[in-house]
Order: structure tokens, then C-alpha cells, then sequence
């Protein structure tokens, strides 16, 4: 009888499931989003129990499609929205406050007093990461302390937290498991990344108490089983790893040097640096990339906050299509911006530059500018934001980049490819499962359980769907990046005078 992996993608929009064969091809897949809380600017929220809610719901339509039960599914990896970070109470299972996204901007204040205190390069050396709203620390310090009761609850070991992954285990295990890995657990700024354990000094830093926390463990290993109705008999939970580590290895980027990039709500690309961390000159993070029996590497990520984003403000914020598919047309039926520069900090700029009170803005608009010139300035920008990253990884590492790995759902817009290979002049090249996130953690459990006997074996599964070449005449190209330059300049200069 055939078996299966299950994948459980939760992210940022959406909760998946998605069902791989032993060839690592897609048999059935289902999809629900999940709503937005935005309670005061800059704040960004979801609920837990739809997230929970949301993630079964589409676990038993995977199966419904295919007629399917736990009986046929060899194993499950779980792969989720990094940093978002859930607080709950371990005897009810409820949660105390709605889970806190990556991408609200509510503790910026008290990581610039981090800052002023030079608490930063502490926080550097243990965990490879900035001092930023965006990690969970902080978010979980916010909680703590603004949430009525909740100071006293984890004081008596009453209180439990976890990112995405760890709330889902512990649902699926019905309150059993308590677990995270590795790549999750570096996301945090509580993990030390070179003791690959939970740092007492960050700790006590963010006043958090240690009972709070999740085990950590291996990224492909067994975490335990399921215990619910839905599967009609227990299945093995066999691999975790974060959004971005699990594309990075499900685009099998398993040598030094290569990066991928993964489109999804923001752009994420990790470069392979091996089995030792290195500090980035460049204002990026060091993280890690997985851990397999016993074997750590590491790598080199670039954060950028708004990528598939921009097409759903544009969709849904000022109406300018119906349709996230539609942008390719609408933006194809020009042939460049017209000198439009669309930077879109909606929640600050990530990497390469770091800045929390940058916002969103427009340069080089005319009375000749369309709805097209819009939608292809935004669409361009996700492809300059990508340069920005790339040419800091050259940079720190003295590699230089030939071939860009992608994947994620705007990765299927061939005329952003086509634009991201220019820009870049180097190859860019799609496979044909897009799902890489899901498809790693896929890999990941099916490794654990022995679904695929090893590494070579699955590396033979990775196919190439499409490359793209940089074209021979680059001038229009560079008279875009520099445009893109000076409005960099421009936003980072009005952001100081706010």
C-alpha cells in the first residue's frame, strides 16, 4: 500500500497541508487563510485557535481529496511562520493572549532602550541576531508584562510559550509534547546558537522564566505521536524546522556558498555557510540552517518584510486588481515603471539596512502614471530588495553568487523572475515544486522514519522547472538600481525626521 508525508505549512496567511509521494511530487494539497488582526498601527496578530482550527481543517480536506486516513501517512513534518510567538496556559490549553506575528512593531521602543543600554553585542554573539521587534523575546516580554495575571501564572510554571510549530505540536499531541527545534529556537533570542541551548543571560535579559520554554531538538527526528480523531490511528511527528531553513533544504542548497530565496508574504534568503557560524559584517543574521544527526550548519539570512505583501496591500488596500494574479498582467502591460520607484516599508526596512521607522512610499510619480506603472514599480521592488540582500551576502562572505534558488508562491510571476535575474546578472532558477518549505519538512520527517533512506536520495528528487538568464543588455537595468538607490536614501533620510 502507497504511503505518504504530510506536510502542515502554517504561515503567515495561511494554514496548508499538502500530501508528498515517495517521489516528492504533490497528490493532494489544501489551503485556508487565516485572518489579519491589526489592533493599533503597527501591531500585527493572529488568532491561535484559528490557526489550530484552520490547520485541521485542511489536514482532513488533503485527505478527503485522496479518501485518505492516518493509516496511509508514513509520517508528518511541520514547517511554520518563524518568530510569531503564542503564550498559554498549560492546564486549560488556552491561550492568554492572541500570538504576536513577526511582523508587529509594538516592543520597537523597547529594543531602541536595548540598543541605548549596549545590549547589542551580547545579543550578536549568542544568537547571530539583531535587536529587533521582529524576534519573539520581546514579544513575549510584552505579553508578560501587559497582560493581567500572566506575570504571576509563568511564575508558578503555570504558563507555557512557543513559536508556531510548538503550538501546533502540542495540539497534535493533545497536550503531550512541548517541543521545538533547532532553527525555531534560533528565531528567539533566547537560543545560544553556538551552545544550541537556551542562554540563561538572554533569559534573565527579557525575564522570562525558563519553564516557559519549549524542549529543543533535532530538525529531522521523531517528536512524537498524534492523538486525535481526524488520522483514525496515531502518526509519527518526525520533522520541524522553520519556513525559510525548511526551503532551504528542500531546495537541496546542501553545499557552502549556495542561497535560495523563498517568495512568500516577505522574502527570505539563506546562504549555506557550513558547520561554523560567522557574524555578518552586513547587517545580516547568522541562524541556523538545520540540525541532523548531530550535525549543525549554519547560514547567512537576509529578512525582507514585505514581498507577496505588497500585491495583497495592493489588492486589498487600494483595490488596484482583484486578484493576486493578476499583478503579472497589470504590471506586464507596460514595458518598465516609467521612472516610478515604489520602496515598500510598510513595517520598516529589513535587511540589508535595518530601519524600524521607515514606512512605505512612492517616488517618481507623474500625470502619466498608471495603475501599470504602480503595479510594476511594487512588483520591481521585491527584485531590488533581493539585490540589496544578495550583494551583502557577496560581500561578507567574498563569494561570488552565480545561481539564485527560489521558490514560494510569487515565484510563479515569470516577469519578476525574468526582472530578478537581471538585476542580479545571475541565473535564477525555479523548480518545479514551489511548496519548498512544505517539501522540506516532507524531507525532513521522511528521512526520521526512513520514507527516503538518505540524503542522496532525495537530492535526485529536486527538478528544475525553469531557469532564467540575465539578459546581454543590462543599461536600463542599471538606471533602475540606481533609482532605487537614491530612494533608499531618500525614505532613510525622511524616517530620521520623524
Amino acid at each position: 500500500m502507497e504511503k505518504f508525508i504530510l506536510a502542515l505549512d502554517q504561515g503567515t496567511t495561511s494554514s496548508r497541508a499538502i500530501l508528498f509521494n515517495k517521489k516528492g511530487a504533490i497528490v493532494s494539497k489544501a489551503q485556508e487563510e487565516i485572518t489579519q488582526y491589526f489592533p493599533k498601527v503597527g501591531w500585527v496578530e493572529h488568532d491561535p485557535t484559528e490557526i489550530w482550527d484552520t490547520q485541521i481543517a485542511v489536514i482532513r480536506a488533503a485527505l478527503k481529496k485522496k479518501n485518505l486516513s492516518g493509516i496511509d501517512i508514513s509520517a508528518i513534518g511541520i514547517t511554520n511562520q518563524r518568530e510569531t510567538v503564542v503564550v498559554w496556559d498549560k492546564t486549560t490549553g488556552t491561550p492568554i493572549y492572541n500570538a504576536i506575528v513577526w511582523q508587529d512593531k509594538r516592543t520597537t521602543a523597547y529594543c531602541a532602550d536595548l540598543i541605548k543600554q549596549g545590549k547589542s553585542p551580547l545579543i550578536r554573539s549568542k544568537t547571530g541576531l539583531i535587536i529587533d521587534s521582529y524576534f519573539s523575546a520581546t514579544k513575549v516580554k510584552w505579553i508578560l508584562d501587559n497582560v493581567k495575571g500572566a506575570r504571576e501564572k509563568a511564575a508558578t510554571g503555570i504558563l507555557l510559550l512557543g513559536t508556531i510549530d510548538t503550538w501546533l505540536l502540542w495540539n497534535l499531541t493533545s497536550g503531550e509534547i512541548h517541543s521545538t527545534d533547532v532553527t525555531n529556537a534560533s528565531r528567539t533570542l533566547l537560543f545560544n546558537i553556538y551552545t544550541l541551548a537556551w542562554d540563561e543571560e538572554l533569559l534573565a535579559l527579557f525575564d522570562i522564566p525558563k519553564s516557559m520554554l519549549p524542549k529543543v531538538q533535532e530538525s529531522s527526528q521523531i517528536f512524537g505521536h498524534t492523538k486525535l480523531p481526524i488520522f483514525q490511528s496515531k502518526v509519527v511527528i518526525a520533522g520541524v524546522a522553520g519556513d525559510q531553513q525548511a526551503a532551504l533544504f528542500g531546495n537541496r542548497c546542501s553545499t557552502k556558498g549556495m542561497v535560495k530565496i523563498t517568495y512568500g508574504t516577505g522574502c527570505f534568503m539563506l546562504m549555506n555557510i557550513g558547520a561554523k557560524p560567522k557574524l555578518s559584517n552586513q547587517n545580516l543574521l547568522t541562524t541556523v540552517a538545520l540540525t541532523i544527526n548531530g550535525q549543525t550548519e549554519y547560514a547567512l539570512e537576509g529578512s525582507i518584510f514585505m514581498g507577496g505583501a505588497i500585491v495583497q496591500w495592493l489588492r486589498d488596500g487600494i483595490k488596484l486588481i482583484d486578484n493576486s494574479s493578476d499583478i503579472e498582467a497589470l504590471a506586464g502591460s507596460v514595458d518598465s515603471s516609467e521612472g516610478v520607484c515604489f520602496v515598500p516599508a510598510f513595517t520598516g526596512l529589513g535587511a540589508p539596512h535595518w530601519n524600524e521607522q521607515a514606512r512605505g512610499t512612492i517616488f517618481g510619480l507623474t500625470r502619466g502614471s498608471t495603475d501599470a506603472h504602480i503595479a510594476r514599480a511594487a512588483v520591481e521592488s521585491i527584485a531590488y530588495q533581493t539585490m540589496d540582500v544578495l550583494k551583502a551576502m557577496e560581500a561578507d562572505t567574498n563569494i561570488a553568487i552565480n545561481e539564485l534558488r527560489v521558490d514560494g508562491g510569487v515565484a510563479i510571476n515569470n516577469m519578476l523572475m525574468q526582472f530578478q535575474a537581471d538585476v542580479l546578472n545571475t541565473v535564477t532558477v525555479r523548480p518545479k515544486v514551489i511548496e519548498t518549505s512544505a517539501l522540506g519538512a516532507a524531507f525532513l520527517a521522511g528521512l526520521a522514519t526512513g520514507f527516503w533512506k538518505d540524503l542522496d536520495e532525495i537530492q535526485n528528487i529536486w527538478e528544475v522547472d525553469r531557469h532564467f538568464y540575465p539578459n546581454n543588455d543590462l543599461t536600463e537595468i542599471g538606471k533602475g538600481i540606481k533609482r532605487w538607490k537614491k530612494a533608499i536614501k531618500a525614505l532613510e533620510f525622511w524616517a530620521v525626521q520623524e
